[in-house]
């Protein structure tokens, strides 16, 4: 792919290896001004903000990917053929589907499963099973159990919808129960997109989730709480990003 892309206005030597994508473009703002060394605004294509400076003296890049696995599916995917970013990490918050992964855990995404037909669209003879990097998993639990961060590695379902059909309880609540039988830990909505990419285009991807809301007990963290919390994610990713 060439560049300038569609969705990105930069060149390669704009973004460093490996890129922390929240889905936040301000999240991606924040990241820059409280935490990058040095970051400079490389994206501002519709808003999606992305910035590249250092960390520890290592160049990082952090854009959004904004909501859905459409929307990070197009960013993934042009930071990989055109950018040459070689490593995507999703930071963002899920919904826990087990009643013993509390609130502020972070949850590691091995694998993903999923109500999307993205995958469809990459015309395989049967079902693909989205799954991290090995290498970038093994880092980044390494990492958060140096820290001693509350974290957990398992499996979490990436869904095409926020909302149900007039919001109905019942049926929300039988989804969450059927992928908890599995041992699904979370719900969110852009891992498996990201994860299909990268193993499209041989590139390597992560996504690690904070626990923002306990779908069975009904918990929700506060805006103080949940801005405590994504910090320490954002901490975690920062330092073990340097180290891939």
């Amino acid at each position: 792919m060439n560049y300038p892309t569609p969705h990105i206005a930069a060149t390669p030597k704009d973004f460093a290896e490996t890129v922390l994508m929240p889905g936040d473009p301000l999240r991606s703002k924040f990241i820059a001004e409280n935490f990058l060394e040095g970051a400079v605004l490389v994206n501002n294509v519709r808003g999606i903000q992305g910035y590249t400076g250092k960390w520890k003296g290592v160049p990082v890049s952090v854009m959004a990917s904004g909501m859905g696995m459409p929307s990070i599916g197009i960013y993934s995917r042009e930071l990989y053929t055109a950018m040459g970013v070689e490593n995507i990490v999703r930071i963002g918050s899920a919904g826990a589907l087990i009643e013993r992964v509390p609130l502020r855990r972070i949850v590691i995404a091995s694998a993903c499963s999923t109500d999307s037909n993205f995958v469809d669209a990459f015309g395989l003879p049967g079902h693909f099973a989205p799954a991290a990097t090995y290498k970038i998993l093994r880092t980044f639990a390494d990492e958060a159990e140096y820290e001693g961060i509350d974290y957990e590695v398992g499996t979490v379902v990436s869904t095409d919808r926020f909302y149900t059909d007039d919001d109905d309880l019942i049926d929300s609540r039988k989804y969450n129960n059927l992928w908890a039988k599995m041992g699904v830990l979370a719900v969110e909505m852009e891992a498996a997109a990201l994860y299909t990419t990268a193993a499209r285009f041989g590139k390597n991807a992560l996504a690690i989730c904070t626990i923002s809301d306990q779908l069975v007990t009904h918990e929700h963290m506060t805006t103080e709480e949940r801005q405590t919390s994504l910090t320490d994610m954002i901490t975690l990713a920062l330092n073990a990003s340097v180290k891939l």
